[in-house]
């Protein structure tokens, strides 16, 4: 029996030995690969930007992971409501159950039915404190188990730097030292539902708010509320900052119609970190990405400038010609879209290499025969003989 055998069968026995132990849990031990586990993300969900889709999952059509924890955090109106709402409006495009809690009551349902989100449908829940919070989410997951229904359930919670605990709201105005204690609860409750949601289609989506960290002047100056808890559990986690305003010149004046939001993906488990997105934000109609396709196919000579306007060879190998204020109206066009979409995949997917690509180094082995350092010592004393002789 091969060495091969052996490891395959003693990998076998512990696998059911494990499973048998810990029988109460349902199954714990698998071989990665060759059946289907917890830690596999067979589902995402678009945040209606492309191009951070493809930063998040690093593959076409993805988006934030489906049993798993995301964040999002930013200063306020950086965007983090509205990339819920969009996350939202999506899970009911796919069918699924939309659950809105709400902890600093201030949804704005115009906006939601603007960004496609069927309000009328939207499970929204308002609570106060980080322990309803959980024991909420723990719920909708026991509901959704028992109920044996195999549909999609996004929760959004708006936002965790909003939500109380019990001990605060009891508390009098004028005691201090609650931010400890909503730390430890918040990382009681993410132990608890992180593991209860990867067996589930459930997906967490969390917004958090940025906060100056004192007397820094040097790396990362910002912190979120409420301890580390959720930045360690989520297995995303996006950064948005805004870059600029979007101006319309109208009559008498100009009029801001949107902002200019930079996402960057800081921590990543389901893909390659430190990605950056860049996107627009639109008052009237939400995020609109494609002005940035537009940069990154001129960047990649696959658009090319001409006088005037730009030039793009389509799917057919024909020559399209447009200015750069007619490039949403080209992207009106189903199939271009779908073509250059493929485009887009091909230049931001990171493609990763294995060993036999070259990517790592082999290592020579330092284990040689006794002929070998014989031959070696031999060699080294005729050097010697030769350096005395001369």
């Amino acid at each position: 029996m091969s060495k091969k055998t052996i490891k395959n069968d003693l990998a076998l026995s512990l696998a059911e030995t494990l499973n048998k132990k810990f029988k109460t849990e349902g199954q714990v031990a698998y071989f990665i690969g060759g059946e289907v586990t917890p830690t596999d993300v067979k589902e995402w969900i678009s945040t209606s930007s492309p191009i951070l889709d493809l930063a998040i999952s690093n593959r076409p059509h993805g988006g934030i992971p489906v049993g798993r924890i995301t964040e999002l955090n930013g200063l306020e109106a950086s965007g983090k409501s509205l990339i819920a709402g969009h996350i939202l409006a999506e899970t009911q495009r796919l069918g699924g159950v939309a659950v809105f809690i709400d902890t600093e009551n201030a949804l704005s349902q115009d906006f939601l039915e603007a960004i496609g989100v069927d309000v009328s449908k939207m499970l929204y829940v308002q609570l106060d404190t980080a322990e309803s919070i959980f024991e909420a989410i723990e719920h909708i997951i026991g509901v959704a188990r028992e109920a044996n229904i195999d549909r999609l359930v996004t929760i959004v919670v708006d936002s965790f730097a909003g939500a109380s605990t019990v001990a605060e709201m009891e508390g009098d105005y004028d005691k201090d030292g609650w931010a400890t204690g909503k730390a430890i609860i918040l990382s009681k409750g993410f132990r608890k539902i992180t593991r209860l949601i990867g067996k589930e289609r459930i997906a967490v989506l969390a917004t958090n708010q940025l906060r100056d960290k004192l007397g820094v002047m040097f790396g990362d100056k910002f912190t979120t509320s409420g301890g580390k808890a959720l930045g360690f559990h989520a297995s995303v986690r996006i950064r948005l900052k805004l870059m600029g305003q979007i101006v319309k010149k109208v009559t008498g004046g100009k009029e801001v119609i949107g902002v200019k939001v930079n996402a960057q993906v800081i921590k990543n488990r389901v893909g390659p970190p430190f990605k950056i997105a860049l996107f627009d934000v639109y008052f009237d109609r939400g995020i609109d990405d494609s002005e940035h396709w537009l940069q990154i196919f001129k960047d990649n000579d696959i658009v090319i400038r001409s006088n005037p306007g730009s030039k793009i060879i389509n799917q057919s190998g024909e020559e399209i010609k447009f200015l750069n204020e007619e490039w949403s109206d080209v992207l009106k066009d189903v199939d271009l879209k779908e073509f250059l979409y493929g485009k887009l995949c091909d230049l931001l997917i990171m493609k990763y290499k294995s060993k036999d690509d070259g990517l790592d180094i082999e290592i020579p082995t330092i284990t040689e025969n006794e002929d070998d350092i014989e031959k070696k010592e031999d060699d080294i004393e005729k050097k010697e003989d030769d350096i005395v002789e001369e």
